[in-house]
């Protein structure tokens, strides 16, 4: 079966680490609204006279926040539609909080959550610390606003409250604090592909 699998999690915690590492793992393609939105929101807060690298403030939500939700899963469908697994990265917030969502987004392809498997691993860390030294470690631009207003920006960091009409046994609560290894790797793929996998591979 298809499968739309979702990596949702805080900045921070290695949802697109995570995603790719399965996605060379298994030839899945990948959709990641961090890289689908960059060239639409520097041109659309640009042209607003903000600044380009701002991913976080308000005024950057309404411009441009559910944009790029609608590109990300524009092109995930896309794939899922013609057979193709998608991966999707991103923070998915306010979409995870309405169970009607993922129906709604699979009617666009004829699809439904019978003949599409949506998993979702929620990838966390241990503690808002280790969220702040990861995202001072990989020194992005546009993190500086997270740094900047951590009080703020933390609160988004938070367990999440999944409301899709999914079983549990679709929804994995991933720890990725420690090393990414090869036991983790292969709990990751039984989760996802735990169907198609013939005992002995």
């Amino acid at each position: 079966m298809r499968k739309l699998v979702f990596f949702l999690g805080g900045a921070g915690a290695g949802k697109t680490t995570l995603a790719k590492a399965l996605a060379r793992r298994k030839g899945a393609a990948i959709f990641d609204m961090d890289t689908l939105l960059r060239p639409a929101a520097e041109a659309i807060m640009t042209a607003s006279g903000l600044d380009p690298k701002d991913r976080d403030s308000e005024l950057y939500k309404v411009r441009c926040r559910d944009l790029g939700y609608r590109i990300t899963m524009d092109a995930a469908l896309e794939n899922v539609a013609i057979g193709t697994d998608a991966l999707v990265i991103g923070p998915f917030t306010k979409e995870t909080a309405d169970p009607l969502w993922i129906e709604q987004e699979l009617s666009a392809i004829g699809a439904s959550l019978r003949d599409v498997a949506v998993r979702v691993v929620l990838v966390s860390l241990r503690d808002q610390e280790l969220h702040r030294s990861r995202i001072q470690e990989r020194g992005l631009e546009l993190d500086e606003w997270k740094l900047g207003n951590w009080e703020a920006f933390s609160r988004s960091l938070g367990p999440r409250k999944l409301n899709w009409p999914i079983p549990a046994s679709s929804v994995l609560d991933f720890d990725n604090s420690g090393e990414l290894n090869e036991e983790k790797m292969l709990l990751l793929e039984r989760f996802v592909y735990g169907d198609d996998i013939v005992e002995g591979e």
